[in-house]
């Protein structure tokens, strides 16, 4: 071999006579004369001369002859009934167990609705926040679902063109549905677009569709363009709840629902920035109060989102309940996948999973603001 290739590398004379370009030796590291080649051996053109080739060999061996008799127990399991002794097979120990029976699975029941007190006059809840993505939906569709479960007449207003409330409800609203658009554009009644929720007695839904985009610019012409949805629900069957879920805006279909509200209902997420937009939505509360809805007034307040291992969580809570005090519910909404996950199945997390954490806690929260009925009544006769 000579060294005149010009790049370092020697030119070989003689071709080589391996697979992969390096020369054979006839010892090993340690000097000790390797053994001559198997000639019956049958394998591949290079894989002998690879290092480590035959102790590779070996162990893919072995394991296709375990896997192979796990593959045969497999199959006597299976054709065995329950309960006989599993047959011995190569490879796997006679005393190996026979795997327990799995159970079906059985879909959890609701917990035990009992009644709780319904208001002799119906509270009328607008549900805003300008901020988007604190709950507003969630905490809209949940809710009247608790109270629906537990005896009380509930009515849902869908007023966020993305119809998240119908979806969350399972609710028919694509273009052309007969929806709260057809209410507040053409004055139609709300009782005919108004829809039973599948699945609860008493609960009922005006969906919205896509149409409701462009509500805002047919209302600025109209006469009382501010106050169509509080007529819609003067005249609209008797509920003891009335939920409007408002888009994320301060426009006018905000405006329509606070209008026709006596309350507010505020979710507040446990972060910074929910705190930063609560005053501008109350200088909106103070305006509509002084010039259109005298009796509009803050009643609930609740958090969401809730994620106890923060400090920051905490330090929103405490500073939410030190400004509201009273309005606060008890309850606080924890964050929980279940209730991401239920609107995916067209339903609320009371029928998506009824006992878990987020569940149980707008369970509670339904049951405080049914309790308060009773209170604002209590006051109002004295």
């Amino acid at each position: 071999m000579s060294a005149d290739t010009g790049v370092g590398w020697p030119l070989h004379e003689e071709p080589l006579d391996t697979a992969l370009g390096w020369p054979r030796d006839s010892t090993s590291d340690n000097g000790a004369a390797e053994p001559p080649p198997n000639p019956a051996a049958e394998e591949p053109a290079g894989v002998g001369e690879l290092p480590m080739a035959s102790s590779i060999r070996e162990d893919l061996a072995a394991v296709s002859r375990e896997t192979a008799a796990l593959r045969l127990n497999e199959a006597a399991l299976s054709a065995a009934g329950p309960g006989e002794p599993a047959p011995a097979s190569d490879g796997v120990s006679r005393e190996t167990p026979l795997p327990p029976p799995v159970a079906e699975a059985v879909p959890s029941a609701p917990p035990a609705a009992e009644t709780w007190p319904r208001p002799t006059t119906t509270r009328v809840l607008s549900v805003a926040n300008q901020k988007g993505g604190v709950g507003k939906t969630t905490s809209t569709v949940n809710l009247a679902a608790a109270l629906a479960q537990h005896g009380a007449r509930v009515l849902v207003v869908d007023l966020d063109p993305q119809g998240n409330a119908s979806t969350a409800f399972g609710v028919e609203h694509r273009a052309g549905t007969p929806s709260i658009y057809n209410v507040l554009v053409a004055g139609r009644d709300l009782a005919d677009v108004a829809v039973e929720v599948p699945g609860f007695a008493g609960l009922y839904c005006a969906p919205a569709t896509i149409d409701l985009a462009g509500a805002e610019i047919e209302l600025a012409s109209m006469v009382a363009r501010e106050s169509r949805l509080a007529r819609a629900l003067t005249a609209s069957v008797p509920y003891d709840f009335v939920f409007v879920d408002c888009p994320p805006s301060l426009g006018l279909l905000t405006v329509n629902a606070l209008v026709a509200a006596q309350e507010v209902l505020i979710p507040i997420q446990c972060e910074f920035y929910a705190l930063e937009g609560l005053s501008q939505l109350l200088r909106t509360l103070d305006l509509v109060r002084s010039h259109l809805n005298p009796a509009l007034h803050v009643s609930t307040i609740l958090l969401t989102m809730y994620d106890g291992r923060t400090r920051l969580a905490e330090q929103v809570a405490n500073e939410v309940r030190t400004h509201f005090g009273d309005l606060v519910l008890g309850p606080t909404i924890p964050r929980s996948v279940r209730i991401s996950e239920a609107p995916g199945y067209g339903q609320t997390v009371m029928t998506y999973d009824p006992h878990s954490r987020g569940a149980l806690a707008y369970i509670e929260a339904a049951r405080e603001i049914a309790e308060r009925s009773m209170t604002q009544q209590d006051r109002s006769g004295q």
